[in-house]
């Protein structure tokens, strides 16, 4: 027995240490939200399409989170060379010492956004909101700070109406429809799979300027070692950003199965959102930084409580892993 036991026990040791290897070996990044959220769909064209091994990076898997902080540890504690994170939680962890740099502005604007009613509400306007229930997902959360710019946008003020929590965009569209809320912030691809039920009130690109969403980011020990990986993966997934634009109806086909959505959400869901804006600043941008509309995202954030103190952009953002003529745009 005591030979078996051993035998066994040396054979675990053999296979664990082979999964190791091959777990070194695997090239992953993080991406908040991939799978569920309208920002991490370039990265399902990329891998599909093998823009990621075309430009040098032999990417084998992207891991999802729910975003910010969970995006941020899963970043440092897998010891990977780059995430995709929202703007706020990228900024808080930096602030509280973590070791990241800025280097992508990837999501530019929060055009996945639309404030819906019930076909039947008596909202018609942004000023019908005053006393009214509006609803947001989560406490500091980027819809919240949305609901409270929108108030703005109709001169209001945040009290003028009851910021409602909800805890998600599905849960929303419940509470909508038994009328606990009486219009809610919903973002795609939730909003494409239920806009049937609804009447859009406004569209964030209708009402409000450029607001930077999420970013790529890496650590320094990467930055320090990696730059050749961290270049192929924005060269690759700026060429599945030039894709979507031209062949939209492929990439959300790309998209569905990548989403599991029905195709007629996932087409919905992009053609929404590489129109032109109003602003002209794309959604999907290639990588280039649009520093004011940082600016108002970090004011955004501040007015919930998310963040505080000021932003030093110099210290934060390393452009030097973005293709020569994205460098200077800013």
């Amino acid at each position: 027995m005591g030979i078996v036991k051993r035998g066994s026990w040396v054979a675990g040791i053999a296979l664990g240490a082979a999964l190791f290897a091959a777990a070194a070996q695997a090239e992953q990044i993080v991406v908040s939200n991939y799978g569920v959220a309208a920002n991490g769909m370039p990265y399902a064209i990329a891998m599909e399409k093998g823009f990621f091994k075309e430009a040098g990076a032999d990417i084998t898997g992207i891991l999802s989170s729910s975003g910010g902080g969970t995006t941020v540890r899963n970043l440092m504690t897998g010891n990977l060379a780059y995430g995709e994170i929202d703007l706020a939680g990228t900024v808080a962890a930096i602030q509280q010492g973590a070791d990241l740099k800025i280097i992508s502005e990837n999501v530019l604007t929060v055009a996945e956004f639309v404030w819906a009613v019930k076909p039947d509400s008596p909202i018609k306007t942004l000023q019908d909101l005053k006393g009214k229930k509006i609803g947001y997902t989560n406490p500091r959360s980027t819809s919240q700070a949305l609901d409270i710019l929108l108030l703005e946008q109709a001169g209001l003020k945040p009290d003028d109406a009851e910021l409602i929590k909800t805890g998600g965009f599905g849960e929303a569209v419940v509470a909508l429809n038994l009328g606990s809320i009486d219009a809610s912030a919903i973002a795609d691809p939730v909003w494409s799979k239920n806009k049937s039920q609804f009447r859009v009130l406004v569209t964030a690109n209708d009402v409000l300027p450029p607001l930077c969403n999420v970013i790529g980011v890496t650590t320094g020990a990467a930055a320090a070692s990696r730059g050749d990986f961290i270049r192929a993966i924005l060269r690759g997934r700026r060429k599945a950003v030039e894709f979507m634009y031209a062949q939209p109806d492929e990439a959300a086909a790309i998209v569905a199965k990548t989403y599991n959505l029905d195709l007629d959400v996932a087409k919905s869901a992009i053609h929404n959102l590489v129109a032109k804006s109003k602003s002209g600043v794309p959604y999907w941008g290639p990588g280039n930084f649009d520093i004011q509309g940082m600016d108002r995202m970090i004011r955004a954030q501040k007015l919930v409580g998310a963040l505080s103190g000021d932003v030093d952009w110099s210290k934060l953002i390393d452009k030097s892993f973005l293709p020569d003529d994205l460098k200077g745009q800013n």
